[in-house]
């Protein structure tokens, strides 16, 4: 693993792709279904609004300005008002990941995009892709829905940028798709700086002066021989006023987040490439496979073959673990 923080590192396997919806004219009542079964979907308001209705009954309000992130897979909907869900009017499907549907900006599911039109609401939505299992610790640490409110001048910046995409010139759905990937990074950034004492504890403790640098120093080379020790001294702090403040910010002792962190990435490793158990143990940090084999069943409750057997499987009580 190269230098890499833990946000850019959790969202290095997930990436959006051939999803981008602008300019939605929707005639009240209406109802968008979201059956994607993708990991995160991202609705930005550029105009109007609506609600969300989640799977669990969770219902939440958006409007212009108002940037949410989904959890998936479960399906979800979006309507002008909670009672649309109930009524006959114009419903709408989204699955562009699904049966390898293919989603463009002029034409998804019978909606009519790109036209303006008094009081129409106008969305961008992406849908984002995961390639391997390395993501799935930052959707442990995501609510069921997020909101984040844009700048007004951002909102214009993107109404502008996915006009240009839907006129499908030559590079405009790379563009777009990256522009989603960009949106997904600000939005969560913006979401974890104002969560506070519910971002992640990784997130809080990059943004404490003294324990930042210990945190970078792991984070970019996690199969050094770190102790507590050599983290401080990374802090500039004593051991003791290390470890005390580590534990206090971050939940759990130094040396247990180190470990938590090396078999999360033992986790991806084991369920994305084809390296034998001995590779993956010196790239987290053990010099051994015994050791790594004896730490990861301590913490996962599988040995790393049982592990990876039950990956290759497709057991979906692995990516709730």
């Amino acid at each position: 693993m190269g230098s890499m923080d833990p946000l850019s590192s959790l969202l290095s396997g997930i990436r959006a792709e051939g999803s981008v919806v602008s300019h939605a004219v929707l005639a009240v009542p209406w109802t968008i279904r979201f059956a994607d079964a993708a990991p995160l979907i991202m609705i930005s308001v550029l105009r109007g609004g609506g609600t969300l209705l989640l799977s669990d009954g969770t219902e939440r309000a958006i409007g212009a300005g108002d940037t949410a992130i989904v959890r998936g897979p479960e399906p979800f909907h979006l309507v002008d008002h909670p009672a649309s869900v109930h009524s006959s009017h114009a419903a709408y499907e989204i699955a562009c990941f699904t049966e390898s549907v293919e989603c463009t900006a002029q034409e998804l599911g019978g909606i009519h995009w790109g036209a303006d039109s008094e009081g129409a609401t106008a969305l961008i939505v992406g849908a984002y892709r995961a390639s391997g299992h390395r993501h799935e610790r930052l959707l442990r640490t995501l609510p069921p829905v997020l909101v984040v409110e844009e700048d007004a001048e951002v909102c214009a910046w993107l109404e502008t940028a996915a006009a240009d995409a839907a006129h499908q010139s030559a590079g405009s759905q790379a563009l777009m798709d990256r522009l989603l990937d960009w949106a997904l990074v600000c939005t969560l950034r913006s979401w974890f700086d104002k969560a506070g004492a519910d971002a992640p504890s990784w997130y809080r403790g990059l943004a404490d002066p003294v324990l930042a640098p210990a945190l970078q120093s792991f984070h970019d080379r996690p199969a050094a021989s770190w102790t507590v020790a050599s983290l401080a001294a990374r802090a500039g702090v004593s051991r003791a006023l290390f470890a005390k403040r580590f534990t206090r910010l971050m939940g759990c002792p130094p040396l247990a987040y180190l470990t938590e962190c090396r078999m999360d990435e033992a986790e991806a490793l084991l369920s994305d490439t084809d390296l034998g158990i001995a590779q993956i143990a010196r790239s987290v940090g053990y010099a051994d496979a015994f050791g790594f084999s004896a730490a990861f069943k301590r913490l996962k409750g599988l040995s790393p073959s049982a592990y990876r057997a039950a990956a290759a499987a497709g057991s979906g009580s692995l990516a709730s673990r």
